[in-house]
This record gives C-alpha cells, structure tokens and sequence, in this order.
C-alpha cells in the first residue's frame, strides 16, 4: 500500500466550507482508505491506498466531500515519498525557524503549473520575499511584518490562478510527513 496525503483548500476559514475532521475521516474511509488521520482542522488528510493515480484519487475524493458536505472543495493528494523528496530539495533558507520569516510551501492543483504561477504573480520582492520551485510546489518564504508589502501576498487570494493552489506551511508540512 502507498501512502497518501490530501490537502484540501479552503476549508474551515471564515465560516465557509465547514468540514468536521471526524466526518472527513469518516468520507475517507467510506472509500476504502486505510490508516486514514486527520491533521489541524484546516484539511490535512492522511490515507493509504492501493491506487498509483493522484489525479483519480483526487477526483473519487471530490466528488465525496461533495456529496457529503455539499460544497466544492478543491483537493491536491501527493504521495507521501514524493512530499519527503521535495522536502529534502528545500533551499536553505527555507524554514530555518527564524521568526521574522513565515515559510510556506505551495502546491499547485493541476491542470495549473508553476510556470502558470510565476506568470500570474511575478517576481518576488527582493529583500521581502524568496520563491523557489520543486516540481508541483514552491517554497515561498516572506516578512512577517511586510508581508503586505511583498509582491505575491495578495496575489495568492486575488489571481485566478488562486484557486488552483493550496498553502501550508514548514512546521505543517513537515508533520505530515512525520505522521
């Protein structure tokens, strides 16, 4: 059995998409995943699985949330190997600890790339912000208190490429792969 990880977008901010960690668990199984866990309460789902297809697995998880819940809720799944691979390619200034600095890592849902990104949002702000690119994702680190200031903050809720991508950060990341 491969081991999964599904990121959902949006979920359980502002009072919208509200989705019940233990009725999402529950989705999870009802579709045969294994050793399904729940992370925080922002949609991180862990499962494992016979299935090699992230894209038929994130589609059989779609339309489950939705049939439960009833909201359209964007899903990303990574294998777990793969999501340690991009991890070990972090740059070196990416989650250091430093607490001027919020470090995050994008996935981008395809059929959206990074190149479709980095053409929508830019470059980043030298001396605010660093972008690096792994594959389906990007580390992007920023000021915690110019956040506002950088070039691609706003972007990242504002673009019509936003919808395609999902933001979690170092320390969260990286729990997903320890559990």
């Amino acid at each position: 059995m491969k081991r999964f990880i599904a990121l959902l977008r949006g979920v359980n901010m502002f009072g919208k998409n509200k989705v019940t960690m233990a009725e999402l668990k529950q989705v999870f199984e009802n579709l045969a995943f294994s050793d399904v866990k729940t992370y925080l309460n922002s949609g991180n789902v862990l499962f494992s699985c016979n299935e090699d297809d992230t894209l038929l697995l994130t589609e059989r998880i779609e339309t489950a949330i939705k049939a439960q819940f009833g909201a359209a809720v964007p899903v990303f799944v990574i294998a777990t190997e793969r999501l340690e691979a991009i991890l070990k390619a972090a740059p070196s200034w990416w989650g250091t600890g430093d607490k001027a600095i919020y470090d995050t890592l994008i996935f981008i849902m395809p059929p959206a790339t990074v190149s479709d990104v980095l053409f929508e949002f830019g470059e980043p702000k030298e001396g605010l912000e660093r972008v690096m690119e792994c594959g389906d994702a990007l580390f992007w680190s920023y000021s915690r208190t110019d956040y506002q200031k950088t070039n691609w903050w706003s972007k990242t809720a504002t673009t019509p490429i936003a919808p395609k991508l999902t933001i979690r950060t170092a320390n969260t990341v990286r729990k997903l792969v320890e559990l």
